[in-house]
């Protein structure tokens, strides 16, 4: 299923969702909505009573009758009247009533590289359920590259990587095309497992939700770097007897931890590379790899990249919003129609 550049500029809005955040770009109002993709539900009347940053601090801290739910997995829709719901709440009254006003509503979508027809089915039946009269699909990929301002178009080799909560993407572009891409099953989920695993078997030691990440950033000034204090305090919940218990860790195991999700992101770049064409490959030598998404701001992970592939890392400037930034340049007409195909393989 593909989208020209012509179609997506009668869009009216894009939509960037998520498996940690659902992002919402309205055609000539910009960025209107960028909160977690968590909802709260009473399941005895199936009411819900909370979406987003509210519905997000609740999960952990619930009565039985209320559940937190996600509706996006790995990038895919795997609830969609959940979802709908979601939107419709993070959208609000007043954005809601603009949209409606629009004669024939369309609507964007970004979805993964590799997503199969039924993953981008779940996409479009979402946003038709909002009123989307079409919904055009763009890889997401190349929506991220044209966000942080890579020269997707030119004929000579750029590299992005996608950093996601549920999975990384990797990718070698040129000519608006991809040429080679590869989906790793490892995102920023995977490195808080390893966290929250590392220190209940180390230190019998479970750890709140809320505190994981928050840990990443206490661990030293570079996170991933063998550089700061040996140890931390955390605190936590003690397997054997419940109560509250606080520990000192030692960051350099917690950096191998880390680090040991993180080597299929590297196995991945190697594919990657290993398909691309020499003389591209050649030109990434001098330009490098461009992180983008939520869980490239890990600490230290630029770093780790540096050292393993021998080639620059550049974090995008807002790296959590370019693929919905990218949508925005789409539907505002700001690239020329033959300059790119947003789903060309």
């Amino acid at each position: 299923m593909t989208a020209s550049l012509e179609q997506l500029r009668r869009c009216h809005f894009a939509v960037d969702l998520g498996a940690a955040r659902t992002r919402v770009y309205v055609k000539g109002a910009g960025l209107v909505v960028d909160q977690p993709s968590a909802a709260a539900v009473n399941t005895r009347t199936g009411a819900l009573i909370a979406v987003g940053e509210f519905a997000e601090k609740m999960t952990g801290r619930t009565p039985d009758y209320i559940r937190v739910v996600r509706p996006v997995s790995g990038g895919t829709v795997v609830d969609i009247e959940m979802a709908q719901r979601m939107l419709r709440h993070l959208l609000g009254d007043k954005v809601r009533r603009t949209l409606r006003r629009k004669p024939r509503l369309r609507a964007a979508a970004c979805t993964p590289h590799d997503a199969d027809p039924l993953a981008q089915r779940a996409a479009i039946e979402t946003l038709v359920g909002l009123g989307a009269r079409r919904v055009e699909l763009v890889d997401t990929l190349i929506a991220a590259a044209v966000g942080c301002g890579l020269p997707v178009e030119r004929p000579e080799a750029t590299m992005i990587m996608v950093c996601g909560a549920a999975a990384t993407q990797v990718a070698v572009l040129s000519l608006g095309s991809i040429v080679t891409a590869e989906r790793i099953a490892v995102g920023g989920e995977a490195v808080d497992h390893a966290i929250v695993q590392h220190l209940r078997h180390e230190h019998e030691l479970v750890l709140p939700s809320q505190s994981v990440r928050p840990l990443q950033l206490a661990l030293s000034g570079n996170g991933l770097t063998p550089h700061g204090p040996a140890s931390t305090e955390i605190h936590g919940r003690d397997v054997a007897t419940g109560l509250a218990r606080s520990v000192q860790v030692d960051t350099a195991a917690v950096r191998d931890a880390i680090q040991t999700p993180l080597t299929a992101v590297l196995d991945g770049i190697g594919k990657v590379l290993r398909d691309c064409p020499p003389d591209l490959v050649a030109d990434l030598a001098d330009r490098g790899i461009m992180m983008v998404g939520g869980s490239a701001l890990l600490p230290g992970f630029d770093q780790m990249l540096r050292e393993a592939t021998g080639m620059p890392v550049h974090i995008a400037e807002r790296p959590d919003v370019c693929a919905v930034q990218g949508l925005g340049t789409m539907l505002e007409g700001k690239i020329e129609p033959l300059e790119l195909d947003p789903l060309a393989t």
